[in-house]
């Protein structure tokens, strides 16, 4: 490639669909539907959407049985398009969207603004990628290609020190041709954000307008947990695309002068943290309607009513979500291409900022939420649990190892695991003969509790010698618990791990953060039946991941653990979920 080239196009629209409506590929890489058997409720609802359009029902089989499609700029076509340019030798840079935190040493691990090297795009879900040395399976949803494509790895913004960025790289590129890449990507950020008006209108008038005129089918509360604040974010990003277009220069794009826009809106960009809390109570509800064929019907045929592209209704709820974590990714490769001199510099700089710390709450509210599950997970493998479950009182876990607990009145020192979660310490027992299997044997209120460090030597209270201890006192009883660790590096990482346990306590009160009671519960149940089950019947995959397999290592066969803004519940691979649970820390054990 001689000239800058820009991908025009929307950033890939994937995402997980429900099992009721799945997707394949066919063979131009494009998406299409493929019906699958739903619980039928019994007489279907021939009640009309609207005038002489028919039943639900009749326009979804009339939709099935023609060719017809609408086309939409994401999708296959920029799948297949990518796929052109790899097998031409031309080197394809994503940029993560989310982290990508896994347990599965065949995909790839990345942090939200990695740069990642794509390999490989022949499947819809799952892309083979590049980070450094390391090379696995990542989900495609969690990335967005990046704008200016010839460019080369090396001309990212290098770090020197005192962690700033070179100059030297950063500027060093003829004017010209910088201007050509501040000109694509002020030219990606217009057009993304007048599709994505396109999809927030179709939203609420395609699908929330008509869903209002069936009170017989939605109440006002489904409604609310179904589409959230959507049409409040309708009608600010309304207006941030009218202060967009005012700003932008149509003769001479790279003289766009777009970062005030951001500073402008950072406040009601805030907005979307509600949206984000609230999105999988969306996804859970759509997951129980639409196991009853007249919903499936009905969304089908609003989707087609609108002429909207051939996404799912969880995948158009989705966009809200992936969007606010989008900005920074635009403005950061903004700034890239702006000089210092030029006069929105030092807006695009604020701007940057700014959507950093909102994309961050919300990043972090998704890694949260992602690790109840885990959670649930690791307490449904422990024997002989007793009282509430942890998810009543925590949703993280901040640390965990093996410490020696010395009780009254003998001083009796007993090797335990400890488990350090948000408001509470849990206490277990390994098995004598089986090392991976652990028994409940009690917890510790941390909301009352100050921690002690111990020096070397003799304890008064105990009256032993110890070494590497420290205490938990509790303010009100006066009730002491006597800690040894084997190290001295050991300790401090539990006194450290004590203190993020407060400061984790006190950012949640902050920032009004906390797992409704649909969550906790949903968790605790999807953990119960995966335990029940046992290990899972392998999946049945279509052909074209045959072929994949043959040029790498397994393809992944599930959604992955960290897309928790999922319509259904993923199938999971088995694990002894506390043996890797520390990875989920700070620390290593």
């Amino acid at each position: 490639i001689t000239s800058p080239v820009a991908f025009d196009i929307l950033p890939l629209k994937l995402h997980p669909f429900s099992q009721s409506t799945p997707t394949g590929l066919d063979c131009v890489g494009c998406q299409r539907r493929i019906s699958a058997p739903v619980i039928t409720d019994g007489a279907l609802d021939k009640t009309a959407l609207t005038d002489d359009v028919g039943s639900e029902e009749d326009l979804y089989e009339d939709f099935r049985s023609s060719n017809h499609r609408y086309g939409h700029a994401g999708g296959g076509g920029e799948q297949l398009a990518i796929n052109e340019l790899i097998s031409d030798g031309s080197v394809v840079y994503a940029e993560a969207l989310w982290d990508h935190v896994t347990m599965d040493d065949q995909e790839l691990g990345f942090k939200a603004g990695d740069v990642i090297e794509v390999m490989d795009a022949t499947n819809k879900e799952w892309w083979w990628g590049r980070i450094l040395d390391s090379e696995g399976w990542f989900p495609a949803s969690f990335v967005r290609l990046r704008v200016n494509q010839d460019e080369p790895m090396e001309d990212y913004p290098l770090k020197v020190e005192g962690g700033k960025e070179d100059d030297s790289r950063r500027f060093g590129m003829g004017q010209t041709t910088k201007d050509q890449m501040r000109t694509n990507v002020i030219n990606e950020i217009i057009s993304t954000e007048r599709d994505y008006i396109k999809h927030l209108k179709d939203i609420c008038e395609g699908y929330i307008k008509q869903c209002r005129k069936r009170a017989d089918m939605f109440t006002e509360e489904q409604l609310k947990t179904i589409f959230g604040n959507i049409e409040d974010i309708y009608r600010c990003q309304k207006k941030f695309v009218k202060a967009l277009e005012k700003k932008f220069n149509k003769d001479h794009p790279h003289l766009s002068e777009v970062g005030s826009c951001f500073l402008e809106y950072q406040t009601e960009f805030q907005i979307y943290s509600e949206y984000c809390n609230n999105h999988p109570n969306a996804c859970m509800e759509l997951s129980r309607l639409t196991k009853v064929n007249k919903y499936v019907y009905f969304f089908e045929a609003c989707r087609l009513l609108q002429k909207m592209i051939d996404i799912s209704l969880d995948g158009f709820l989705l966009t809200p979500v992936q969007k606010i974590c989008k900005y920074p990714l635009q403005l950061a490769e903004l700034l890239k291409y702006t000089n210092p001199q030029h006069r929105d510099f030092k807006d695009v700089e604020a701007a940057l900022n700014a959507m950093k710390n909102v994309a961050r709450l919300i990043n972090e509210r998704k890694r949260r939420l992602e690790n109840i599950d885990k959670i649930a997970q690791w307490q449904s493998s422990i024997e002989d649990w007793e009282g509430e479950d942890v998810l009543v009182r925590s949703s993280e876990l901040i640390y965990s190892g093996e410490l020696a607990k010395i009780s009254h009145p003998q001083a009796k020192s007993q090797q335990r695991m400890f488990f350090l979660f948000d408001h509470q310490l849990v206490c277990c027992k390994k098995d004598l003969l089986r090392r991976d299997i652990l028994y409940y044997k009690s917890r510790i209120n941390m909301d009352d509790m100050e921690i002690l460090d111990v020096e070397d030597g003799k304890d008064k209270d105990f009256n032993i010698s110890v070494k590497n201890a420290f205490k938990l006192h509790c303010r009100d009883t006066e009730e002491v618990h006597l800690f040894c660790a084997k190290k001295p590096e050991q300790k401090q990482r539990w006194l450290k791990a004590f203190e993020n346990e407060r400061r984790q306590v006190q950012l949640d009160q902050e920032t009004g953060f906390s797992i409704t009671e649909v969550q906790k519960k949903q968790a605790m149940l999807n953990a119960s039946k995966q335990h029940h089950a046992g290990k899972p019947k392998a999946v049945t995959r279509p052909y074209y991941d045959f072929l994949m397999r043959q040029k790498h290592p397994t393809l992944p066969t599930t959604l992955p653990q960290q897309q928790v803004f999922m319509l259904a519940e993923p199938k999971r691979k088995p694990s002894n979920f506390w043996q890797n649970i520390s990875r989920l820390t700070p620390f290593r054990k």
